[in-house]
């Protein structure tokens, strides 16, 4: 039956049919999860922005700068005191006394918080901050970890948060591969000196080359082939 709207028109929102039940007055979303409970909140575009936020700020200081950049993500607890708490990002900012860089960040930090409040896997953006290369070069971390620009480096530290938060959860490797790397570890410094033996500040040896897989300086040359000391990444594997 058609209905006639006399007024303006001032918002609109698709309704699927099982949420044609809950309270369309709520200004969060009630939206079913995989247990089919319809009073869990996921975060949404919708949700509004409560007067205070919980934050964390990571420092990054590169060689390219004197001076160092200060991120800061702040998450939003969703469902709180219940089973279903969750803490998910909601907003990033970045500042420096650099100004050099200060039009891009502005519109990165813009961009990547519209992405945090949309809600759903936000995980890809991982994975498209570390593709950003600098013309100029990159530039290793202290631990000799690779950073092919600073954008990416920015992207590592969102990974370093989703990962504290619970949002991503590393798989270790299992005992049988940590046995075989201490063991090819072992293997390597005796049948080098002690010189060329001579660890890193992270711990892997010296003259050890730039892994592919997890942008470590860990791969090292044994049993006829490039082996990572940090991730087991092997060609022969």
């Amino acid at each position: 039956m058609p209905v006639k709207i006399d007024k303006e028109i001032l918002d609109y929102k698709i309704v699927k049919a099982e949420e044609k039940n809950t309270n369309p007055s709520s200004s969060q979303p009630l939206i079913e999860d995989d247990l089919g409970s319809s009073n869990i909140i996921q975060m949404h575009e919708r949700i509004e922005r409560p007067e205070m936020l919980r934050g964390s700020t990571y420092k990054i200081k590169t060689p390219q700068s004197p001076h160092a950049l200060y991120v800061t993500i702040n998450d939003m607890i969703l469902n709180p005191d219940t089973p279903y708490e969750r803490c998910r990002p909601f907003e990033i900012f970045i500042n420096s006394k650099n100004m050099d860089n200060f039009q891009w960040t502005v519109a990165l930090t813009r961009i990547i918080s519209s992405v945090f409040r949309k809600g759903g896997d936000i995980t890809f953006l991982i994975e498209e901050l570390h593709a950003v290369f600098d013309p100029r070069g990159g530039y290793f971390k202290r631990g000799g970890k690779y950073m092919p620009s600073l954008v990416a480096e920015i992207g590592s530290v969102i990974e370093t948060h989703m990962k504290r938060i619970g949002m991503i959860v590393d798989e270790p490797l299992s005992d049988n591969a940590q046995s075989i790397l201490r063991e090819k570890r072992e293997e390597f410094e005796r049948r080098h000196s002690e010189q060329e033996a001579s660890s890193n500040i992270d711990g892997f040896p010296a003259g050890a080359e730039l892994c592919t897989v997890c942008s470590t300086k860990a791969m090292v040359f044994l049993d006829g082939c490039m082996t990572c000391l940090n991730c087991g990444e092997s060609k022969c594997s």
